[in-house]
């Protein structure tokens, strides 16, 4: 079980955690994160394009957070990308707009104060009589699955249930669980009483994390907040005039113990799952098989169907059997006064809710029967060219797939041709009778690749033995799939000569019009509902939006071709959803949210109420500003009842202004100069499971009601968060609210973990020891540059004449250009990494190599005075104190600028500061490695460790090269000469032949030094690579490294020889294969004694 860390020593973390609330206060006080527009007079007669450069702004915003509970690391961490950028983006001088909404609507908070009702009439109103160990011994409760229905297990119920458990039966446990006292639950079982409850707490934690939120655009969403319901009807009607909302008979995900459908918000597992629709294939009983022959006298004279489904109607010809599964438990249902169906509880409880039963959501079970008595029935196999064939086991019919009875077509389905094959080779194992399976593959459509029979040639290409090959049967069942649908062609039946593509839905169609099949769907996967109930597909009248309708999908997808995602795995994302989503209910009947205005009996659902409201954060301060729930007018004294469809219409579309006007145009023009602004937003940062629902309604909704000007400029997305590597999971204690997180590192130090945890669409891991570890690196940081300032004393002064202060200076320009670049792309881990931990190493550096003359003042300060900054959108409370207690700046660093350097760094001086640090690490290694030798008693090549003792007093030679060996010239000239520069790649054939030609192609130096090559061509770019020679003089470089090197190294004494010089010294001291080992850049050198 993964727990988290307790920590041993925390006055350091409360000594920080002291000055951010401090600090915080400070900011709220100061109301430093509340922007507005600049005032209509300060943008007259400017361009769109010179407002932006004048007054540039970033608008950045996340999904409102659920109020069901507090905020979490994960949350945290979505809201931490938004933090980051807008603490960066306010460096660069920009307004930037970050507000943070507070979402309602949907089942969740109704779902659960329903079930603390239930609770309080088992329990009590305080829960008294609940008895935690009489609860133990009962057993476990599933979801309803009727008297036929197999339990679900399996990979199905492992999603988001799993991952959601917290451990805990009831409601009221949980409610305890996150801090809610005993006596206050009752009070949760009024739906509004979880938005009076959790929504200051998610202010105050936001406020305890630092961020740099503008609380007056927040709001409670659903009809409880009157503007915003406003602005929701104003956009459903916009969009039922346009077209874009249907209304009309389609399958959906429904919940039945609900009542209504259950979309993806509303789903605790099985989010993401769509209606799979099949034909349901009926295949009449002719002669039931001995054990089950009393089926006959309980069916009422009806006719007995075993219906299977299929995806692929078009095979039905090739029909040479059917399966069930023996273990399985069936059902024979009712479905009118003539017919009855035979398939699984589950199957048959989906076929209630599509109008196949006599009584919608009603199944009538006359018997129930195990699949293995059924095995030898007779039964008509609709449009098969066999027409009658057995029934017949097989291992691999599931109970949560389909209806439970499989039609058998062995020529095109690798698992029915396995099948076959095992029951013709071992009749008597499966009891049954060779006749039943004497009945040959039948040719129903023929491909390029596999000809006539694509399932037996599979089944002998991938060497499948039976139909215990899952694995290798799953590919075969995808290619054959595949092939037959886009390269087949149909070789029987009345669609003979169409390719399979053209007589699939002709051949469906033709079975529903002659009854031989219907229309039947069930959803992809399990699907779980909040309220526990596992959910089917229905066939109702709704309201949808018609999402992939050709026109408005082309529309989505040119926003999404403008739109910056900033990674290619989340363009990729939304391209394979806009490839597949469509039509989406928008309404439902149970819990809370917004009315939909021309059918009221309905609400508009969580996901379709959620896909504009960045617009409305542009005008909610003035509407309501500070009042969540919209009870009191804001500053423009507009009402609700003013703001009409027209109101909103002129606001955010350039509609035209109404007459009689509802209030004074002047302040709906107020409303008008504050969206204009700010819209587009710049970035909206989400978890990248919502790209498959929410994230692209927002595309199609933004494309439907905006012009093009406002469209977004840019999403990003999230994977999810792991802490300590692991899954979080209340029931394993391997979680952590942000609360939390800020109460036991401090926010900075949190912050900076999860700056750390990652960037991409991958999932990201905050650790704990990390975030710890961060504590002190800020505490050590904040001692050091408070140190600085009261001793200045030890610090030089005058003018900068140090070759390290130069190099330090160009270090310190080079990392601000390298951080600003990461902040730039988003790239938090790498902007910490350089702006962050980099920077300190290029002063641990400075401090080192300068300890004899002391560091410069000025480059100390200039140092402090740039980290504090670099570090500013991570952690901005150490930044402030700095800023403000140490380098006196009279205003909050807030409000401070990017310290641009204006100029690029010196590349000849970085590169002499990366080899400086290089050498000292070579002869640094090279000692102990000699020592190492020492230890075992081992000799280097030549002996050349006996001359020399490194516990004695020593000294070191270093053999400096101007110009690289002939051979390796060659062979980098031989890579340049087969290096494409449009392809960026190297031909290695042609390699090989120069290097034949060159006679190097036996050197067994020259293919290892090449693989090297490439890869350093790799990693600084080829031009970069080929060029071979030093931006600097290593000789000159040396001699400036030569202080630190005694001292850093105990030595008596360095000596610097170029390559010539020191072979004409050839002798004891000077080794020939070591001087000659030396490349420019890379010195050789050798220890002696003194």
């Amino acid at each position: 079980m993964a727990n988290t860390i307790e920590l041993a020593q925390t006055g350091k973390r409360d000594q920080l955690i002291e000055l951010e609330r401090k600090y915080q206060k400070k900011w709220q006080e100061d109301r430093l994160f509340e922007v507005n527009a600049p005032s209509p007079d300060e943008l007259k007669g400017l361009s769109p394009a010179e407002v932006q450069e004048k007054y540039p702004k970033w608008f950045g915003n996340f999904p409102y957070p659920y109020m069901n509970g507090s905020l979490h690391l994960g949350h945290a961490f979505t809201i931490s990308k938004i933090e980051f950028a807008a603490g960066y983006q306010r460096l660069l001088g920009k307004r930037v707009l970050f507000p943070h909404g507070l979402h309602a609507t949907g089942m969740p908070i109704k779902a659960a104060a329903d079930k603390i009702i239930r609770e309080m009439e088992m329990f009590g109103q305080d829960f008294e009589r609940f008895d935690a160990e009489a609860q133990e011994d009962k057993p476990t409760k599933t979801a309803p699955s009727g008297p036929a229905a197999p339990a679900a297990v399996g990979k199905a119920t492992k999603g988001k249930i799993a991952a959601k458990s917290t451990g805990l039966t009831y409601q009221f446990q949980i409610m305890l669980s996150i801090g809610v006292p005993r006596t206050e639950i009752k009070k949760f079982a009024d739906p509004h009483h979880w938005l009076e409850h959790f929504p200051p707490i998610c202010m105050e934690d936001n406020n305890a994390m630092g961020n740099r939120i503008d609380w007056r655009r927040s709001f409670v969403t659903t009809d409880l907040n009157p503007y915003y319901d406003s602005f929701v009807r104003w956009q459903m009607n916009k969009l039922h005039a346009l077209g874009k909302v249907k209304f009309g008979e389609r399958y959906t995900i429904y919940s039945p113990k609900d009542g209504q459908p259950c979309m993806d918000h509303d789903r605790s597992d099985g989010e993401g799952v769509n209606p799979q629709e099949y034909t349901g294939v009926k295949m009449e009983v002719v002669e039931w098989s001995p054990a089950a022959k009393a089926i006959e006298g309980k069916v009422g004279g009806r006719k007995v169907f075993l219906v299977a489904a299929t995806l692929r109607p078009e095979t039905m010809y090739g029909q040479t059997n059917c399966f069930v599964g023996t273990s399985i438990k069936y059902g024979v249902f009712a479905i009118n006064d003539t017919e009855a169906f035979v398939c699984t509880y589950r199957a048959a409880r989906n076929m209630a809710f599509q109008g196949l039963s006599s009584e919608r959501g009603q199944t009538q079970q006359l018997f129930e029967i195990d699949g293995a008595a059924m095995v030898g029935t007779k039964i008509k196999a609709p449009f098969g060219l066999v027409p009658e064939v057995y029934v017949l086991p097989m291992d691999n019919v599931l109970a949560t797939k389909g209806t439970g009875v499989v039609t058998s077509v062995p020529s095109d389905s690798p698992d029915d041709y396995a099948t076959v094959c095992d029951l013709r080779k071992k009749p008597e194992f499966y009891k049954i009778d060779r006749e039943w399976v004497s009945i040959d593959p039948i040719p129903v459509l023929t491909t390029p690749t596999y000809g006539e029979l694509t399932a037996p040639r599979l089944v002998e290409k991938l060497k499948i033995q039976s139909q215990k090959d899952v694995k290798q049967l799953a590919e075969a069942k995808e290619i054959a799939y595949k092939e037959g649908f886009y390269s087949g062609t149909m070789l029987v039946g009345e669609f003979k000569g169409l390719s399979v593509q053209e007589a699939k839905p002709k051949v469906r169609t033709s079975m529903i019009d002659q009854g031989l099949a219907f229309a039947y769907a069930e959803p992809e996967n399990l699907v779980i509902s909040r309220s526990a109930d596992e959910c089917v597909v229905a066939l109702m009248d709704q309201w949808y939006m018609d999402y992939g309708e050709s026109e408005w999908r082309s529309q989505a997808e040119r926003l999404l071709a403008k739109m910056e995602t900033w990674t290619v795995e989340t363009r990729n994302l939304f391209e394979a959803t806009l490839a597949w989503l469509n039509q989406w209910a928008c309404a439902r009947t149970y819990g809370l949210g917004s009315k939909l205005p021309w059918d009221p009996q309905f609400m508009v659902e969580s996901l379709s109420d959620s896909t504009i409201y960045m617009a409305y954060y542009t005008v909610a301060h003035l509407l309501h500003g500070g009042d969540i729930f919209g009870q009191t007018p804001g500053p423009l004294g507009v009402t609700v009842e003013q703001m009409t469809d027209e109101a909103w219409e002129y606001v955010f579309c350039n509609g035209p202004w109404p007459d009689p006007e509802p209030f004074p145009k002047e302040k709906a023009d107020a409303l008008k100069h504050e969206f204009n602004y700010f819209y587009p937003f710049d970035m909206r940062s989400s978890g990248k499971d919502l790209v498959q629902n929410n994230l692209t309604f927002l595309l199609y909704n933004h494309a439907a009601i905006f012009p093009e000007d406002k469209w977004p400029l840019g999403i990003r997305t999230n994977g999810h968060l792991m802490l300590n590597g692991k899954k979080m999971s209340k029931s394993t204690g391997n979680s952590l609210t942000l609360k939390e997180g800020v109460q036991k590192f401090g926010a900075d130090a949190m912050r900076l973990s999860l700056a750390d945890a990652g960037d991409g669409v991958e999932d990201a891991n905050f650790d704990e020891k990390t975030a710890n570890a961060n504590i002190l690196r800020l505490h050590t940081l904040m001692t050091w540059c408070e140190e600085m300032f009261k001793d200045e004393s030890s610090l030089r002064t005058g003018p900068k004449n140090s070759y390290h202060d130069r190099v330090f200076e160009e270090e310190i320009v080079d990392l601000i250009n390298i951080t600003k670049s990461h902040y730039d792309a988003t790239a938090f881990k790498d902007a910490l990494k350089f702006g962050f931990y980099e920077l300190q190493s290029a002063r641990d550096w400075y401090r080192e190599v300068t300890a004899d003359i002391g560091m410069h003042a000025d480059l100390v300060k200039y140092w402090i005075r740039v980290a504090t900054l670099m570090i500013t959108p991570f952690a901005p409370h150490f930044a402030e104190h700095v800023w403000t207690e140490l380098l006196k700046e009279p205003r909050s660093v807030q409000l401070a600028s990017w310290p641009d350097p204006g100029r690029t760094a010196d590349r000849a001086i970085i590169e002499t500061g990366v080899y400086m640090r290089g050498t000292l690490k070579t002869i640094r290694d090279a000692e102990v490695t000699l020592l190492k030798r020492m230890q075992k008693g081992k000799k280097g090549k030549s002996g050349e460790d006996a001359l020399f003792d490194p516990k004695k007093p020593k000294a070191v030679r270093i053999y400096v090269a101007t110009k690289f060996p002939e051979w390796q010239e060659t062979c980098v000239q031989a890579v340049k000469d087969s290096y494409s520069t449009s392809h960026d790649k190297v031909d290695d054939a042609k390699v090989r032949d120069i290097l034949t030609e060159k006679a190097l192609i036996k050197d067994k130096r020259a293919m290892p030094f090449i693989q090297a090559f490439k890869k350093r061509m790799s990693e600084i770019g080829a031009k970069a690579a080929f060029r071979r020679t030093l931006l600097f003089s290593e000789s000159d470089i040396l001699r400036e490294l030569m202080p630190y090197l005694k001292k850093s190294l105990s030595l008596e004494d360095v000596e610097v020889f170029s390559v010539e010089e020191a072979l004409q010294r050839e002798g004891h001291g000077f080794t020939r294969t070591i001087i000659e080992s030396s490349e420019p850049g890379g010195p050789a050198f050798e220890y002696r004694n003194v």
